[in-house]
């Protein structure tokens, strides 16, 4: 294999720069021309490629984003418009890809694998939801990013005696919702796994009071419920109770990546740079018990990735 391309896809994550760095750096030291792919399945469909170099990547491993830019591209679901990204990267020459992004990206990834054409995915979401793989790219990044953003908010909720409901992202899954409450010695923290008791939410704020709390802080994720619906159904049973709100929002996915992103990444890009070498693609790449996995695309996108239900059990048992 002599060309291969490289791209990012849906929502950014911070190392998803350290990653192309290393893809790029990697496949230079392999004597393998990389090719970028700009604005993610899109820039396939419409050959926004560009040639890059060791010294077109230097500074990104700091940087949070990605310097190829991504877009969620709805169309790139009909077979014509694979087919169409399939034929322009013959014609560049490109022998494989590596596409750097979460579960829809990799869904991407599977349909061109199915088509014959060789693709090696990277796992990169702050979500944190891919089967098989203990962590993505961006993950503890975000989680990092909420906990500081928590602390300080802890501050102001300790001066003024309130209760605060910090909302942090997570519409269909609770990976950053629940270690962040976790780490941040969170009250309450809900998530879409689970259903919650509003009547047990009230309670417990309830004791706190009694056992003279100084404040109460909950985090939610965004698919849980809305913060500032939770702040009007307190606030309905609770009237005198003074109860703020936050929504972190997109902070979340910016920043410069954590020591750890920058490691997994630039782990991640050599992995999958050395798969296509190898000629075995159709696999993600990821990290299992400390150690580098390849995880059959299918399985990566259609397997359900289980919340570890015993840091909520310590969470509801540390709060008291």
């Amino acid at each position: 294999m002599k060309r291969i391309a490289v791209l990012t896809s849906g929502g950014d994550a911070p190392g998803m720069n350290a990653a192309i760095r290393s893809v790029v750096r990697v496949g230079f030291s392999r004597k393998i021309e990389v090719i970028g792919v700009f604005e993610g399945y899109r820039g396939l469909t419409q050959k926004s490629f560009k040639n890059l170099l060791p010294r077109d990547v230097s500074g990104l491993l700091e940087e949070g984003g990605t310097f190829l830019l991504s877009s969620r591209t709805e169309e790139f679901k009909e077979d014509k418009i694979q087919e169409l990204a399939i034929k322009n990267m013959k014609e560049e020459g490109i022998e494989g890809l590596i596409v750097i992004g979460g579960n829809g990206s990799q869904s991407g990834s599977l349909a061109l694998f199915k088509k014959g054409f060789p693709v090696v995915g990277v796992a990169s979401t702050i979500d944190n939801d891919l089967w098989g793989t203990d962590y993505t790219i961006g993950f503890d990044t975000a989680v990092n990013t909420a906990i500081e953003a928590i602390d300080k908010i802890r501050d102001t909720a300790t001066s003024h005696s309130r209760t605060f409901i910090v909302e942090v992202m997570g519409r269909d899954r609770g990976f950053i919702a629940l270690e962040a409450g976790l780490a941040s010695g969170a009250d309450i923290v809900l998530i879409p796994e689970r259903k919650f008791d509003i009547d047990k939410i009230i309670e417990n704020i309830k004791a706190g009071l009694k056992k003279k709390k100084k404040h109460h802080m909950i985090i939610t994720a965004e698919g849980a419920i809305h913060a500032q619906d939770l702040q009007s159904e307190i606030k309905g049973r609770l009237p005198d109770l003074d109860v703020k709100y936050s929504v972190l929002g997109y902070i979340q996915r910016g920043g410069a990546p954590t020591r750890f992103d920058r490691i997994i990444a630039t782990m991640f890009g050599a992995e999958a740079v050395e798969l296509l070498i190898k000629g075995t693609p159709g696999f993600v790449v990821g990290i299992k018990d400390n150690h580098i996995v390849h995880i059959p695309i299918e399985d990566a996108v259609k397997k359900f990735k289980e919340i570890n239900y015993k840091l909520y059990d310590i969470i509801e048992e540390v709060s008291v």
